[in-house]
């Protein structure tokens, strides 16, 4: 069956019965486990869940990174599933955005060369400007011209995001993006990603492990053993959050 949007603004991105399995046969782990959601425009989900709930895979699926194997995903009211590898290809590059734990800088790149990289690497000339307006966005127009050795960890994160907004995405994934900072640097770029939704209508998919890095989220997201197992306000608090998140490890 193939979902057709009958919302004239589908949601940036929805999952539809998808499930993951890793493997064949009696060693088969299944990931995914039939999980139907969707990312509203505007907001900032925080997907969470104990080890091996398949938060990562989700995101993966999700944003087109993992192929599902059933079920449907869809960006910006494309269904991947109709999509070759080069066409797959195309979409991640123009609508979607993606942030790693790890940098994933170049170190001998400025910070503007490596925003516009992702667009150099698919054979198209960044506009005039169009690096330093990304880092403008992030609050680092004046270290354009610094190298990643030359910024702190925070400052490197947010390069790493400002390359993820230079094609303008239909939706930023971020996969634990706080993970390798203190306490400052992680607020810094909670607060940044926290502006994007409300100043600009991005939309922002982030797993993280961290309940306080969850409590900027305007939703919270659930998972247990690949399925959805609970959703949250953002607003419930870090406590609540906690709290839940713990009582599914428990019962994990």
């Amino acid at each position: 069956m193939t979902l057709t949007p009958t919302d004239p603004t589908p949601p940036p991105v929805r999952l539809h019965a998808v499930r993951k399995r890793h493997g064949e046969g009696e060693r088969a782990v299944t990931a995914l486990d039939g999980v139907t959601v969707a990312f509203a425009s505007g907001t900032m989900t925080a997907v969470m869940g104990p080890s091996g709930s398949g938060k990562s895979t989700l995101l993966h699926c999700a944003a087109g990174i993992d192929r599902p194997s059933a079920g449907e995903v869809w960006i910006a009211g494309t269904e991947l599933g109709g999509l070759d590898e080069h066409g797959l290809t195309l979409l991640r590059r123009e609508r979607v955005g993606f942030v790693f734990q790890a940098f994933n800088l170049v170190s001998a790149l400025t910070a503007a060369q490596n925003v516009e990289l992702p667009l150099r690497l698919a054979g198209r000339r960044p506009a005039a400007g169009a690096a330093r307006e990304a880092l403008a966005r992030v609050g680092l127009a004046a270290r354009s011209g610094h190298r990643p050795g030359e910024l702190s960890g925070g400052q490197q994160q947010r390069v790493a995001i400002a390359r993820a907004l230079i094609a303008r995405p239909a939706v930023l994934f971020a996969d634990e993006p706080t993970g390798a900072l203190d306490s400052a640097a992680s607020r810094t770029v909670l607060e940044l990603l926290r502006q994007l939704v409300d100043t600009e209508g991005q939309t922002v998919i982030m797993v993280t492990h961290d309940p306080a890095a969850a409590a900027f989220a305007d939703r919270v997201v659930l998972l247990a053993d690949g399925r959805l197992a609970d959703e949250l306000p953002g607003g419930a608090g870090a406590e609540a959050i906690a709290a839940r998140t713990a009582a599914l490890e428990v019962r994990s």
